[in-house]
């Protein structure tokens, strides 16, 4: 029965899909310029399309599309509203505007993958749980509990068969991306099927709870005792792959302000508080969280940030953390030159690119930021219009960038909102330049010698035996070889120079039996002279070495 269950689902799931496109006219804004624009005509023929079509504005019809396909397609948008430098403003703003609420799912089925996950009871698990969910979103819902010694926490529930409608739904996605590549040129600037295939890895991987819970638990560890940021505890006697339970914190969402006001929060403090977390994380710990939107970010009546959902994170190679630091710092002097060698000399762009021809498209897209109020210049705006220059030039720009990206635009935009006259210069140089100090400099020596230290000494007992090998490797085996090799080569050139005079010399014997009067001797025949002389040539000619 299944076997016959689940086609009809996904044909119907199409035909779902087809409909909704269609009553919002995004057929039209995909295929209405293309030489496909006959299929419109086509697709306006079938019966579950013979309605009247939605009117509004293009941002507005893809989001409410996006809204009414349901969950899997609003995390789709709400991953694209970040994507400045994929979008138009006008869509981008609307898809910012998606909300991953959705109705809860029964008491019943939570019970039962808590139980089944934590392999006990939820009386013997926890000494109380409200079965009402505190929040309901796409991938999971989160119940409010405590511990059997007071503890109050929260448990994250993953949604019962989630993980297979996701397979689904990003099944017909890849499908209409390669569509969209096939019948609109245009469509390849903006990469749709790797948006697809990103987008798929980061939502499977929120399914996964003992994933988030290990980076919750990592980024505790990067921020313990700080006055910064606080991350609540993962209880991991609580937690599996369906369920993770979490320390409960209380704070005032960063999006309340006038509630922070009211508890005497220094908003100005706060928004440099948020920048120097952004810039500890990326460039001090490696580990950065990647979805920090005002529902993810609260503020502690201590006036310290608290985090929750660690589901997506980042983090960048030493080489990409010291080429962004440098892009920054040679931004901020105005020297696009150097932007424009980091480029090359980080393969962000191909090796044979002009370095002047990237400097001058560089400059053309960054200094008119310059006219701006410093408080103004947005390092989201810059790193997206960096990556959108770069990418004319044949830059791939890799998911870490993206996240780095999206990261960025989202603390600045909890900043400003916290303070308009935030100056992001002014927190990010100098930290910048201490940490390229500390990466480069004589503190980087000391630090990496201190480090190293233990495991030169363990290993320097060795060290005389395997400098013993090595030399004598060196003096006999190599050299020897080497010795042999050149030997043989001298023997097969001396051979080869002997047969080459010998065939040189054979051809001048047979040039020179022909040639007539050359011999006038009595006691030998001419012709048998001759027969003499072709016969010595020919045998000079064949000898071998």
């Amino acid at each position: 029965m299944k076997f016959f269950t689940r086609p009809f689902k996904q044909v119907s799931r199409i035909i779902k899909i087809n409909r909704v496109l269609t009553y919002y006219q995004i057929d039209k804004m995909v295929l209405g310029n293309s030489k496909y624009a006959w299929l419109i005509l086509i697709n306006l023929m079938l019966p579950w399309n013979w309605r009247a079509q939605s009117q509004g504005e293009r941002g507005e019809r893809i989001r409410l599309a996006l809204e009414e396909l349901g969950p899997i397609f609003i995390k789709l948008g709400q991953a694209l509203s970040t994507r400045k430098d994929l979008l138009p403003e006008d869509i981008g703003s609307e898809l910012r505007k998606l909300q991953d609420d959705c109705p809860p799912f029964d008491e019943a089925h939570s019970k039962a993958i808590i139980e089944k996950g934590l392999k006990r009871s939820i009386e013997d698990a926890y000494a109380s749980f409200d079965p009402t969910p505190m929040a309901s979103a796409s991938i999971a819902q989160v119940h409010a509990a405590s511990l059997h010694d007071g503890t109050e926490v929260v448990i994250k529930v993953v949604r019962p068969d989630i993980k297979p409608v996701i397979e689904q739904d990003v099944g017909i996605m890849k499908s209409l991306a390669g569509l969209l590549e096939a019948a609109v040129k245009e469509s390849k600037r903006l990469h749709p099927k790797e948006v697809v295939e990103e987008f798929e890895k980061t939502i499977l991987d929120e399914l996964d709870m003992m994933r988030e819970a290990s980076n919750a638990s990592q980024l505790r560890r990067n921020f313990e005792n700080s006055d910064l940021l606080y991350v609540p505890e993962v209880y991991w006697s609580h937690t599996n792959d369906n369920v993770m339970t979490m320390e409960r914190i209380y704070g005032t969402r960063i999006s309340e302000t006038e509630k922070l006001i009211e508890q005497g929060i220094d908003l100005t403090d706060l928004s440099a508080k948020g920048v120097t977390i952004f810039f500890t994380q990326v460039f001090k710990h490696n580990f950065f969280h990647a979805d920090m939107h005002p529902g993810n970010i609260f503020v502690l009546p201590d006036g310290r940030y608290a985090a929750i959902d660690f589901g997506i994170m980042g983090t960048l190679t030493p080489d990409d953390q010291r080429y962004l630091a440098e892009n920054f710092l040679a931004f901020f002097n105005r020297d696009y030159l150097r932007v424009s060698e980091l480029h090359i000399e980080s393969e962000w762009v191909p090796k044979e690119t002009r370095v002047n021809e990237l400097e001058s498209a560089i400059r053309s897209v960054c200094e008119p930021i310059w006219d701006r109020p410093l408080k103004e210049i947005s390092f989201g705006l810059f790193l997206m219009r960096l990556f959108q220059t770069a990418r004319r030039f044949g830059m791939e720009v890799q998911p870490q960038l993206v996240l780095l990206q999206k990261t960025l635009l989202n603390i600045e935009g909890l900043g400003r909102q916290l303070d308009d006259e935030l100056d992001l210069w002014d927190t990010a140089k100098p930290f910048l330049e201490n940490w390229m100090h500390e990466r480069v400099g004589f503190k980087s020596l000391v630090k990496n010698t201190q480090a190293n230290l233990p495991l030169w000494i363990e290993h320097a007992p060795q060290l005389p035996g395997l400098l013993h090998a090595s030399l004598h490797k060196l003096a006999h085996a190599d050299f020897q070889q080497q010795s042999i090799q050149l030997a043989k080569l001298e023997k097969q050139i001396q051979a080869q120079t002997r047969a080459q005079s010998f065939r040189t010399l054979g051809i001048l014997l047979i040039v020179f039996a022909f040639l007539p009067g050359l011999v006038n001797f009595d006691w030998i025949n001419e012709s048998v002279l001759q027969l003499l002389l072709v016969v010595s040539g020919a045998y000079l000619i064949l000898k071998k070495t």
